[in-house]
């Protein structure tokens, strides 16, 4: 996999913790820079982790369905980027009051917001796509742009959240029909 195409999905991947990091950075009274890095620390380490837990398990599961891996990958990915695309067209109720800084809801949303790097990671091992690399990289992203979204979330209004979240869907979508493309051809 080229380090682009890397990039993109990283990037797409990143979505979710960016902007759930705006929104903390928008309901913390006084966010500084060492909560900043928390979040990122918490977003970044989990979404290194996720596609390497989903790597370990597609690698069991890689000799089923080797004859249909791209089709799996393309599935997997469109799927997520359809799932990004309808979340951010929901209307988000906000009600109830989350402490975005409390340990167990930095944990709770690190796992919800890399899940789908999960099933990226499976779509890794089905692809025989070495690991270290794209966690790196999916890692280093997302520590980057959950720290940006944290330390800017106060000046960025809540109209772009849905943007960024349906352009991040579209991209894994791109990337899922390249997959399939590229197999389908060779």
């Amino acid at each position: 996999m080229d380090i682009i195409t890397m990039m993109f999905i990283a990037f797409s991947l990143a979505m979710d913790a960016f902007t759930v990091s705006i929104t903390s950075g928008m309901t913390t009274k006084h966010l500084g820079v060492n909560n900043a890095l928390k979040i990122a620390v918490f977003f970044g380490s989990f979404q290194a982790v996720m596609p390497l837990i989903g790597w370990l398990a597609g690698l069991g599961l890689r000799d089923f369905v080797s004859g249909v891996d791209h089709w799996v990958a393309f599935g997997i990915l469109s799927l997520i980027g359809f799932k990004m695309i309808y979340e951010s067209t929901k209307i988000k109720s906000s009600a109830k009051e989350v402490i975005p800084l409390n340990i167990y809801v930095l944990l709770t949303l690190s796992v919800a917001t890399s899940i789908d790097a999960l099933a990226v990671g499976v779509s890794f091992a089905f692809l025989k796509i070495s690991i270290a690399t794209p966690i790196t990289v999916i890692g280093t992203v997302t520590f980057l742009l959950s720290f940006l979204g944290a330390s800017v979330g106060n000046k960025i209004r809540h109209f772009f959240k849905n943007k960024i979240e349906t352009a991040g869907g579209l991209i894994l979508i791109g990337i899922g029909i390249k997959i399939l493309v590229e197999h389908l051809i060779a």
